[in-house]
């Protein structure tokens, strides 16, 4: 999924309601925003309330490490 949108004189833009619908993004929400390789990308920081309730249904240590492993992978 890609757009194209446009910067504002103070370096402002929108984010389209599809993507925001899509990664729960609502207003007060955090974004992490970093420069890679020539591009800027942006991705919500998760709420730790929610991220809270997921780690109750892990039933074991060993599947909470994997969680957490896959969690830092999808961060590279």
């Amino acid at each position: 999924m890609e757009c194209m949108v446009r910067v504002t004189r103070r370096g402002q833009t929108t984010i389209p309601i599809e993507f925001r619908r899509r990664l729960q993004i609502q207003e007060g929400s955090w974004l992490v925003v970093e420069a890679r390789g020539g591009a800027i990308t942006m991705r919500p920081v998760p709420d730790l309330e929610d991220l809270a309730r997921s780690m109750t249904k892990i039933s074991n240590r060993r599947k909470a490490n994997a969680l957490l492993d896959r969690m830092e992978r999808d961060e590279e």
